[in-house]
């Protein structure tokens, strides 16, 4: 069957956990055609090129979310523009501004005052504005938009601290709001309208051109969380410099698409029950929910997991990114304890090197109270110190591989405050290790009962754990068995593979071909439909991709 494939910021450009799972995806099931559509988030991104795709792969749409759209100022020298211009040069007319602004009301109407119906009337009312006259760019940064916001923001009901928007806080929001909307400008609604399976890999502003196949050509829609995008929105603009307001209403806005999106959506995979959580209480179907754990490659890890007496029953290993987030500051301080009961006791991390100026802050903090902490020993007056806490990256002369990392150690440690799916506890599972870790996210979903929880921010508790598994090899290896089992069993590529391959087949089943006299399924061959009027914008790149 032919699948359209819809990302955000990752595959087939960047690197890391998305990219590799939707690659997995795509090679794993070579007996279906993909096309991909594309949302990429810089030029740095798209300028390092995509990785190298299957012969399967027939298509990649690439629509930019970093740069200016159609080529237009993005604000006049007052602040507005009065005169709406879309991406071919033409002014909309008094009867397109009109159609604009009946829209775009009952849009933040609904962002405003949290009502789903006319949220989802303004929305799919300027996608098909966008298909019959062109771009919305120039219109939703237009003095109409942002009156029409200040009345939704001071009308009954409205949100409390929207009510006290500044202009300055509308023409943020209108910023933002535009970037959010841009893929509605976009025609692949129309060249999705040809598959026969729409697969969002994420929700929020990826899954935006599936919620439009899906109401104007009837294509059925799979969205996949293994993040949920509005616990991410929340997460990331926690550090943005963002007024009250402006915060209050990208909440809103992001909290009305994503109910807009598990209503329309045929079916949801989220990537644990954790996720599912979340995806319920915004209002997804239970019945439409099919948990899909991430595929892992396990056998990068068969040779660690194996040798269960490899490491050292004395090292207690750490592995991920040092960011706020893992609370590497919480272990140091659990670590002091661990070393008051049990002296011969070390602590290694590895690590991948820093990303962001803010993650290198962090790991220079964290290295600086380590060697405050853990000062050099030396067993004699010749001998030269060591600190029982290193620094090591993944990569380097102690880890060359990943699975090096876990193999220092028999105790693999988290300390993590925020947590979506732990993807080092599934590889220290993988690699037969036990483990210690905080009850956060899904931890207690992936470890089963394979290992010791503990609450977060808690040093001592995490301490006392890690002195039980060192204090008892036995035990430990007892655990790392039951949880290399355990990973074996849910967390390889093979399950989520077989996993959505069925679900495919259970989608196509439920729809048959769209126009088909007879109606039975794949019997609408993909050139048999006729384009549409979609305007496609010219920032928007399509690419064949020959075998």
């Amino acid at each position: 069957m032919r699948i359209g494939l819809l990302t955000e910021g990752g595959y087939p450009y960047a690197t890391g956990d998305a990219r590799l799972w939707c690659d997995r995806l795509v090679r794993g099931l070579e007996g279906h055609e993909f096309e991909i559509f594309a949302l990429s988030r810089s030029a740095e991104q798209e300028q390092r090129g995509r990785v190298p795709l299957p012969p399967h792969v027939t298509r990649v749409h690439t629509a930019p979310l970093w740069a200016p759209a159609d080529d237009f100022k993005r604000w006049g020298p007052k602040g507005l523009r009065r005169r709406v211009v879309v991406g071919d040069g033409r002014a909309y007319g008094r009867r397109e501004r009109r159609r604009f602004a009946g829209h775009f009301k009952e849009l933040v109407a609904g962002v405003c005052t949290g009502a789903p119906e006319p949220f989802a009337d303004g929305l799919y009312g300027l996608a098909e504005l966008a298909r019959d006259e062109g771009g919305l760019s120039a219109a939703l940064r237009s003095e109409t938009a942002v009156r029409a916001l200040e009345a939704a923001c001071r009308a009954p009901g409205a949100n409390r601290t929207a009510q006290g928007a500044q202009v300055t806080d509308l023409l943020g929001f209108v910023d933002q709001l535009e970037r959010a909307l841009r893929p509605l400008a976009l025609d692949w609604a129309d060249r999705l309208g040809r598959v026969d399976v729409c697969h969002a890999t994420a929700g929020g502003v990826a899954a935006l051109p599936g919620l439009l196949a899906k109401r104007f050509c009837g294509v059925p829609l799979l969205v996949t969380e293994y993040g949920v995008q509005l616990r991410a929105h929340y997460l990331e603009r926690a550090g943005e410099p963002l007024t009250p307001a402006v915060r209050a209403l990208l909440a809103a806005f992001h909290g009305r698409l994503a109910g807009e999106i598990y209503r329309s959506a045929d079916l949801l995979t989220p990537g644990n029950v954790h996720a599912r959580r979340w995806q319920e209480r915004c209002g997804a179907d239970r019945a439409k929910l099919r948990t899909v754990y991430p595929g892992m490659e396990a056998d990068r890890f068969a040779t660690v997991g194996e040798a269960a007496d490899q490491g050292d029953p004395l090292t207690l290993v750490w592995v991920g990114r040092i960011e706020p987030a893992k609370d590497v500051i919480g272990l140091l301080h659990a670590f002091t304890e661990v070393r008051k009961a049990e002296p011969d006791a070390r602590l290694r991390l590895f690590a991948a090197p820093a990303r962001t100026a803010e993650s290198a802050a962090y790991l220079a903090h964290c290295q600086a109270l380590a060697a405050q902490l853990f000062p050099d020993e030396a067993a004699d007056a010749v001998t030269v110190g060591e600190s029982p806490v290193s620094f090591e990256e993944i990569g380097g002369p102690a880890a060359p591989r990943l699975a090096d990392a876990y193999a220092a150690g028999r105790v693999v440690v988290l300390a993590s405050v925020v947590e979506g799916f732990p993807v080092s506890l599934a590889e220290a599972m993988f690699c037969g290790r036990a483990t210690v870790s905080t009850d956060v996210g899904a931890v207690c979903e992936v470890i089963g009962g394979t290992g010791l929880v503990v609450p977060p921010r808690n040093p001592r508790a995490l301490a006392e754990a890690c002195l039980a598994l060192l204090g008892d090899p036995e035990r430990a290896a007892r655990l790392g068995a039951a949880a290399r089992a355990r990973a074996l069993e849910l967390f390889t590529v093979e399950q989520n593979l077989a996993a959505f391959r069925s679900l495919y087949l259970e989608l196509i089943s439920h729809s048959p071909a769209r126009g088909a006299a007879d109606r039975v399924p794949f019997g609408l061959p993909a050139e048999a439909r006729v384009p549409g009027r979609w305007t496609a914008p010219g920032w928007a790149a399509t690419t064949e991709v020959t075998a």
